[in-house]
């Protein structure tokens, strides 16, 4: 009885600091960024440091609250971005419509030292719309069909990827450009959410090599459903987020969980907590339970895995970047914010 009660006191005690690592009860929003851009691509350095890339080609890193901005052209285009990726030595901008450019900045410390084109493409269909790196010399950016399968480029010179090796995408599917986050990557794992008339998510094992795609219970069959948002604690455990862009406030079908990998999805607080949200997020430190949700309705949190939600505040953002376990950065219309969350 004696080992009985000493076990059963050390479970306990492990359940209560899993359960309350990132209990938030509030949000301080500290405006660090204004201007008339629409900011929907950031990549925090530390605490302090944010790099952003918006439209206008307006590419910048804000430190504390002093911004420093260029401007990038192709050609005769002013781009416009909504990706962003930052490695030891570069940052790297992706723009959205034709023509694609991607931009590697080479920098130091704080400074940019050289801008280089690294992939050109260009098409009536191009659209790119999130990327991501999985180390400093590998990275993976995905767009819209320009025929049968998504846009797809990786490696050290970006080739993009050929559609015998994709799996084929529906007529009306394609992605959303709102939040530099419809890419999850863990390890050599990356997932890859879609929208339209299906969203699903594709998955490779082995940083783009191979795919498979699974279905999800999100709402879909419009231009503005789908899924806006993934992200990966680990392996298997997965979050997706996203809705109706015309009906924001609509809490169905918008929110799910996959424990597998991505293989399955369960939803989440069906017809309860937020509605539209264009990016989500695990807190880090707080194993997989806690999760932070903005969109242009506001931002919303829940400690238990999305079962239950709270709003933490009505001010609008299109995506939330981590730095730790209390301090994100989040971006938006006009605006870059550093957030603290409250326990």
């Amino acid at each position: 009885m004696r080992y009985f009660i000493t076990l059963l006191s050390i479970f306990l005690c492990i359940s209560c600091t899993l359960n309350t690592g990132s209990d938030f009860t509030s949000v301080r929003i500290q405006r660090i960024f204004t201007d008339s851009l629409s900011i929907r691509a950031i990549a925090p350095l530390d605490a302090n440091k944010v790099w952003f890339a918006a439209n206008f080609g307006k590419v910048g890193l804000v430190e504390n609250t002093i911004p420093k901005l260029a401007t990038i052209n192709y050609e005769d285009s002013l781009l416009h971005f909504r990706s962003i990726a930052v490695t030891k030595d570069a940052v790297f901008v992706l723009s959205i419509s034709n023509p694609g450019v991607l931009y590697k900045i080479m920098i130091s410390g704080s400074e940019a030292t050289n801008f280089e084109d690294v992939y050109v493409e260009k098409g009536d269909k191009v659209f790119y719309d999130s990327m991501a790196f999985f180390n400093d010399l590998e990275g993976i950016a995905m767009g819209d069909p320009t025929s049968s399968c998504m846009s797809i480029d990786g490696g050290d010179h970006w080739e993009k990827l050929d559609c015998v090796n994709l799996p084929l995408v529906e007529k009306g599917e394609a992605a959303f450009a709102a939040s530099n986050s419809n890419i999850a990557i863990f390890k050599d794992n990356v997932w890859i959410a879609s929208g339209g008339k299906r969203a699903r998510v594709f998955h490779s094992a082995d940083k783009g090599i191979t795919w498979e795609v699974f279905d999800t219970p999100i709402l879909q069959g419009q231009a503005m459903t789908g899924i806006y948002s993934v992200d990966f604690f680990d392996e298997q455990t997965g979050i997706i987020i996203g809705g109706n862009w015309d009906e924001k406030e609509f809490n169905q079908g918008n929110k799910a969980i996959t424990k597998d990998g991505g293989k399955t999805w369960n939803l989440l607080s069906n017809g309860k907590g937020p509605g539209y949200r264009s990016s989500v997020k695990f807190v880090p430190g707080s194993h997989g339970q806690g999760i932070v949700a903005v969109g242009s309705p506001g931002i919303s949190y829940s400690k238990d895995q999305g079962k239950h939600w709270i709003e933490l505040s009505s001010e609008g953002f299109y995506t939330i970047e981590f730095v730790n376990d209390s301090i994100a950065f989040a971006s938006g219309r006009n605006k870059i914010s550093k957030l603290i969350f409250k326990k």
